[in-house]
């Protein structure tokens, strides 16, 4: 496979697994845009973008709303279509360090921008989940309130992008073991809250968060 990842700062030492690599080529289409990862308090934010072109994909819903085993599952057959060139992929991120930079909001629809620009070939269409399109798409967007649960190729995105990053997230945390991210995938749960308090935040967590700049005072 040919196509790395979008830059990655801070997430190099994730050494992230070689089956989250998949960016491949097709034909332009419509490009299906959603993120993930706007809420937790370290790690980044992740957004891929899904040309589903004319491939069907059977069970395609909003991540939130599928058990894991069928996201991964979906994520699985997404993932091998890509590779098999019959749908197109992109991936874009924003670290911890950008969001406390520029914002979480501005992170998120910079990610997705990203993701857009990580595939091949410019699509036709960009539909984007949520009320804001991010600036500098390369084709005419529109946002869809709940276009995760409304197109497939959202839907799609959704999917890759909540599986990429809990893969992240449980990769760093075999790195930074104090937190429980391959539990918590950086959400403030009350051990991800108490192991804040007790030792402190890393170079992951998101500092321009409330509970993780309390903790760094302590």
């Amino acid at each position: 496979m040919d196509d790395p990842l979008p830059p990655m700062p801070d997430l190099a030492e994730a050494d992230i697994a070689d089956d989250i690599r998949f960016l491949t080529a097709s034909g332009p289409g419509v490009a299906g845009v959603d993120e993930v990862g706007r809420g937790p308090l370290a790690g980044p934010v992740l957004a891929a973008a899904v040309v589903l072109g004319d491939a069907d994909v059977p069970g395609l819903a909003d991540s939130k709303t599928l058990a894991l085993a069928e996201r991964e599952r979906l994520y699985g057959e997404l993932t091998a279509l890509a590779r098999a060139g019959r749908i197109t992929i992109g991936l874009g991120l924003c670290s911890a360090c950008e969001i406390d930079r520029i914002n979480i909001r501005a992170a998120s629809l910079l990610a997705m921008a990203k993701a857009v620009s990580a595939l091949r070939r410019p699509p036709l269409q960009v539909l984007v989940d949520g009320n804001v399109v991010p600036k500098g798409l390369p084709a005419p967007a529109t946002a869809i309130v709940g276009g995760d649960g409304k197109v497939a190729a959202i839907a799609a995105a959704s999917i890759v992008a909540k599986v990429v990053r809990d893969r992240m997230m449980a990769r760093l945390g075999e790195l930074h073991t104090p937190y429980g991210w391959a539990q918590n995938v950086g959400y403030s749960t009350p051990f991800h809250l108490e192991s804040l308090r007790r030792h402190g935040p890393c170079d992951q967590h998101r500092m321009s968060f409330k509970p993780v700049r309390l903790a760094a005072l302590r």
